[in-house]
């Protein structure tokens, strides 16, 4: 059960029980789209003209690091109550993560089941008053990968890649509540070397990066990074031309020496609608972030979409929002499925830091 009478559960008869989800009146206002503001350091609700700033979680998995798509058949009401939650938090936007395989049943056959329960998400988070950013494209569970989608060469994967964007775009085209679609996770250009997996290395059994070519050949790595996301762009603009396009960058996209993407922010910002950079400040190092956060404002709107006190205290996040606000227009943390509540009650480290993290995110909903 959920805090503040999130879910009010009434018995009928013997065996069967309705969940009805309790909303405030305020939140049944009409959501409006979002667009970038015309002096591109920010974004505005495109009916009313009234400022908008991201805030929100990451809802990527649960606390037994299962995906959405893992439990949203058979455990709808605990997405359901998720959502509840994170709008008492003080979030305004939800990052919702799709694995490729999960959506496309082969090149040409989008997963009907899939589309339609992407479709009571759209409209549970019209209900409950909240914005998705949809990142599309994982490969997060190597399991879930189909033998058919690593075996095609690279313009190949690059169409069924379309295909899949183009199924999801022409769901969710009509709903307010598409804040942006993010058209991948952490994607990278493969160099001078040929690779022969298109996954980076797992991080906590999860593969977060990605690889859009696996060899460069005598391209130019940026080059090839604005190639395919004018190829992705194109899809979802053939059914959906209002709702935003961005793509969720690490750090290290930034040119120079050493690791780097590919997808420099000065060379592919000309073709999305805002930046997305994805920072996990440390120690004592919070003004090398801000330079970092830096290197992303190159003319549009930047949001830093994914950061959290993974290797920082509380007061070093505090301290990194607060300096990042002149660089950033949005920020999203996460959202793993457990209350404040149920973190305290079963006081683990991970437990602890993740309430200091929704308790500083809860605090903070005002300032947004």
């Amino acid at each position: 059960m959920k805090r503040r009478s999130i879910i009010l559960s009434v018995a009928v008869g013997v065996t069967l029980t309705i969940a009805v989800i309790v909303l405030s009146p305020a939140w049944a206002a009409e959501l409006e789209p979002v667009k970038a503001s015309e002096d591109n350091k920010g974004f505005v609700l495109a009916g009313s003209g009234k400022r908008f700033v991201p805030w929100g979680f990451n809802y990527d998995h649960d606390d037994e690091g299962r995906l959405i798509e893992d439990y949203w058949h058979s455990q709808w009401t605990t997405v359901e109550e998720d959502f509840v939650e994170m709008k008492h938090l003080g979030a305004n936007t939800v990052r919702i993560h799709f694995q490729f395989g999960k959506f496309m049943l082969g090149p040409n056959e989008p997963n009907e089941p899939s589309l339609k329960q992407l479709g009571s998400v759209l409209e549970l988070a019209e209900r409950v008053g909240l914005y998705l950013d949809i990142t599309g494209l994982g490969c997060y569970h190597k399991k879930d990968v189909p033998q058919w989608y690593d075996a095609l060469g690279e313009q190949e994967r690059w169409d069924v890649q379309g295909r899949f964007w183009e199924s999801v775009a022409q769901r969710c085209a009509d709903s307010p509540a598409v804040f942006c679609y993010d058209l991948m996770n952490e994607p990278t250009v493969g160099g001078r070397g040929k690779r022969t997996d298109w996954l980076g290395p797992a991080f906590a059994g999860k593969h977060f990066v990605q690889f859009i070519a696996l060899e460069q050949g005598d391209r130019a790595r940026p080059a090839i990074a604005v190639q395919w996301i004018r190829h992705l762009s194109a899809a979802i603009r053939k059914h959906d031309k209002r709702h935003l396009i961005t793509v969720g960058l690490v750090p290290w996209s930034l040119p120079g020496k050493g690791l780097t993407s590919g997808f420099e922010p000065q060379r592919i910002a000309g073709d999305l609608d805002f930046v997305s950079v994805h920072l996990y400040p440390e120690e004592g190092k919070i003004n090398e972030s801000i330079e970092t956060l830096r290197g992303f404002c190159v003319g549009k709107p930047v949001v830093i979409e994914e950061t959290f006190p993974l290797k920082c205290s509380i007061g070093q996040i505090e301290r990194f929002i607060e300096a990042s606000r002149t660089h950033a227009s949005g920020w999203i943390g996460f959202y793993w499925g457990r209350t404040p509540e149920q973190c305290r009650k079963r006081g683990r480290i991970p437990d602890m830091m993740t309430l200091g993290w929704l308790e500083f995110f809860e605090s903070q909903a005002n300032r947004r």
